[in-house]
């Protein structure tokens, strides 16, 4: 066995090698188109809830994707971290706190879909990478690069001239890019995969889902029940919320960093081409300039992005 071994060139080796990871990062890119291309469609889903509320809605997301991923942790027999963090109360306070701010963002995108605002939404989640650039510089003490700067400058502008010009702030973009930063940033404390993690998140929430579910019910206020329609598509509300993380997890695993940040911008791209071309919302020319200057500022975070791979 070991002359076998021997006698194998080292060309052939790594020929081999450099297949096998090419193949795997054409997995990893088709399991983010998969999730990010999810992810901005997801306006088309929630569209088609007949007279739910976003808060109603939010609760049975909640409900239904703890559910789902107890099903796909048993499934995958990956209870250990589970269960290893839930017998340590004090490191759920970063757990709790993660459910908050995806629960509040979850909530928010929702409203934003019915309240037909779904540019608005594109808009924050084209902020999201410079928030959390700004996060870093503000909570982390992280040094801004050059780019990083002129990249924030810009999306301060966008903001500006929507609030002088409109006046009012774009505040559903603002909270989402702030909750889903703020979301990341605390993430990062968290020693959990991505299901695991959500799943612990969820059941935090579930209590609360629980109590507000029963006070719908007795106040004849629910819809779930009522009409097909509407409680099929909020229990897959927990699959769809489910299945994107676990194509994200299977990106994040085999491609770079700087890939899955340039796939990233996939989701709020669709969410722009679906606002405009399928739900008919205006978009004004102050809009447009205020969505031009942040593409510019994302362009310089991903050109530096870019750079500072390449000289590594």
């Amino acid at each position: 066995m070991s002359a076998a071994k021997r006698s194998t060139p080292p060309s052939a080796t790594s020929t081999e090698n450099a297949i096998a990871q090419r193949r795997e990062a054409r997995r990893g890119v088709g399991f983010g188109l998969a999730a990010y291309g999810i992810w901005g469609c997801f306006p088309l889903f929630f569209a088609l809830f007949d007279g739910v509320p976003a808060g109603e809605i939010l609760i049975h997301r909640i409900l239904w994707s703890c559910l789902f991923l107890a099903l796909v942790i048993t499934l995958m027999r990956r209870w250990a971290p589970v269960q290893a963090a839930f017998r340590q109360p004090r490191g759920l306070l970063p757990v709790l706190g993660c459910a908050v701010l995806i629960g509040l963002n979850w909530g928010l995108y929702i409203y934003a879909v019915e309240s037909q605002h779904v540019l608005q939404a594109s808009l924050g989640y084209f902020i999201t990478p410079l928030v959390n650039v700004a996060l870093g510089m503000l909570i982390l003490k992280e040094r801004l690069s050059r780019w990083q700067g002129v990249a924030i400058a810009l999306a301060l502008i966008a903001i500006l001239i929507q609030l002088v010009v409109l006046g009012r702030l774009p505040w559903i973009s603002l909270a989402l890019a702030a909750t889903f930063g703020t979301y990341g940033l605390l993430r990062k404390q968290v020693p959990l995969d991505g299901l695991s993690g959500l799943f612990a998140e969820t059941t935090l929430l579930l209590p609360f889902s629980l109590a507000a579910l029963t006070w719908l019910m007795a106040q004849d206020a629910s819809h779930f029940g009522i009409a097909l329609t509407n409680t099929t598509l909020l229990v897959v509300s927990g699959v769809l919320t489910t299945l994107p993380l676990l194509a994200f997890a299977g990106a994040a695993r085999r491609l770079r960093l700087s890939t899955v940040g340039f796939l990233m911008y996939i989701n709020p791209t669709l969410q722009f081409a679906l606002a405009l071309w399928v739900f008919d919302e205006p978009l004004s020319l102050t809009q447009l300039i205020t969505f031009v200057l942040i593409w510019v500022g994302l362009a310089c975070y991903s050109l530096d992005a870019w750079r500072g791979r390449s000289t590594r």
